[in-house]
């Protein structure tokens, strides 16, 4: 149920965003879209392909609504099974170590401190993020949005699957904690 307080912060967050962000219409093939996905996937669990770069969430026996995606840059990618143990509206966002080490010119003020970028429609992270753990540890991949949409269909990110605001946000209303996420290989 949409609370009012949900309802006006993602309206002022939503006219908060830059004007590209809201004029991008991604191709049609990254728009959700119904297919049949194989008999071994079952309902509820969240399958990415990232070479395809689409993510499947099983709806029924061999139904499932595809997703367009962005996902990692070459030799950063994630795969294997993992769940989601945390989901955050509007998340706060901090650069990992490896990523402040990568790239000292654009993370380098969040080195050998804690700060936290907060959330809202300035944030990476975008709308929303999924997080995933292989049992009780932080894998650092999130599912999250993205306040660069043209990224979608590409490879872009430093680890994290990016979807449009839009659907980040359906699929976050449609996946509880718990969700099994299988990433095959890329």
């Amino acid at each position: 149920m949409i609370t009012r307080r949900s309802f006006l912060t993602t309206a002022a967050a939503a006219t908060a965003l830059p004007l590209p962000a809201l004029a991008y219409t991604p191709p049609k093939h990254l728009l959700p879209t119904r297919v049949r996905i194989a008999a071994r996937f079952q309902p509820g669990e969240i399958v990415i392909l990232p070479r395809s770069f689409f993510l499947y969430h099983v709806t029924g026996p061999k139904e499932a609504l595809r997703y367009g995606i962005a996902v990692a840059r070459p030799g950063l990618g994630y795969t294997g099974t993992a769940t989601i143990k945390r989901k955050v509206e509007w998340p706060t966002w901090r650069p990992t170590d490896e990523m402040i080490a990568r790239d000292p010119g654009a993370y380098g003020k969040y080195k050998d401190n804690q700060d936290r970028m907060p959330g809202g429609p300035g944030n990476p992270l975008g709308a929303r993020a999924m997080y995933l753990y292989e049992g009780n540890k932080d894998t650092y991949v999130r599912i999250h949005g993205t306040i660069e949409p043209r990224s979608i269909g590409h490879m872009a990110s430093s680890g994290c699957f990016r979807m449009l605001n839009d659907h980040v946000i359906d699929l976050y209303k449609k996946v509880p904690i718990g969700t099994k996420v299988t990433v095959l290989q890329t």
